[in-house]
Formats: C-alpha cells, structure tokens, sequence
C-alpha cells in the first residue's frame, strides 16, 4: 500500500519480544504469570505468534473469550510498528469474529503492516488454526500512534531496560 517503507531487515525475533527488567504486559510478559505470555517471530513482513488457550481464558464453556481474542490481535498488530523500531499505542482497533475458538485449540495470530504514515502504523491481522490456517477465527486492522514521550520517560524511569526497546 502507499506511503509503506520497508521494515528493517535486521528486525529479529529479539527485537519483537520484551526481554526488559519489565516484561509485565498482560498479553506478552513473560513475568506475569495470569497473562497470555505470547511470543512473537517474524514470518518474512509478517509478525506471528501462536497460543494455545486452556479453560481460564472462556467466556461460554469451552469457548475462549472475545476479550482474549481482541488482545492476541491488538499486540500482535501493535507488535509489526517494532518492525520499523517503533513503539506504539492503540489508536482504534476493529475486529471481526468469525467463528468460535475453542479451548484446546492452538491458534496463530499473525500480522502485517499495511500503511506508515509519518509515525502512524496501520496494520491488518488475522487469527486463525495453527494447524489448519484457512479456518479463520477473527480478523483485524487497527491503526497504532507513538508512544506519547512523557509515558515513555515515566517508564524509563521506572524500568530502565526498556530504553532498549525505545
């Protein structure tokens, strides 16, 4: 799409993934024991990471929440800004839900830049079967802003790792 750079080549599976004295976030953190503790890796211009939800993550019984759902997208599509060294925060996010994801079930996100404009990204994702990616369980595009300057030294300041990551 227009006004798409290039994301940098050298952007590794290090760089998707929080390895900070923070490592908190809900859906990434890898030191908070109630999250989703995604994992990404990049796929060629893709971002991905796949999730194998278990029953604390329902809604009805055996179906996994639309919540969790919308929060695998939101930082799997967040996530390919870092592909152009870029840290950012939701600006909107729309979902479509396709069908149920079941428990049990291993599911993959996977993501991909559509558009950057000055600092904005917006990008397009999708969360499908691991093990049959043509079933289709929710889809997504969400436009991501920078991570406001003031938040970013409030956070330093308090995790001074994730200067590595700014």
């Amino acid at each position: 799409m227009a006004d798409l750079l290039s994301p940098d080549e050298h952007a590794d599976d290090a760089a998707l993934n929080d390895r900070s004295d923070y490592q908190h976030c809900f859906v990434c953190g890898a030191k908070n024991t109630t999250g989703l503790r995604l994992k990404f890796h990049r796929e060629g211009e893709q971002v991905v990471a796949d999730f194998l939800p278990d029953a604390s993550f329902e809604g009805f019984p055996g179906v996994v929440h639309g919540g969790i759902l919308a929060s695998l997208l939101d930082e799997t599509l967040a996530r390919t800004a870092l592909l152009y060294q870029q840290w950012v925060m939701t600006g909107r996010l729309e979902i479509r839900f396709r069908r149920p994801a079941l428990v049990g079930q291993l599911l993959r996100v996977t993501a991909e830049a559509e558009q950057r404009r000055a600092r904005m990204v917006i990008a397009r994702g999708k969360i499908a079967l691991a093990n049959e990616p043509s079933i289709v369980v929710a889809e997504g595009q969400g436009t991501f802003l920078p991570y406001p300057e003031e938040l970013r030294e409030q956070a330093a300041q308090r995790y001074p790792g994730l200067l590595g990551y700014f």
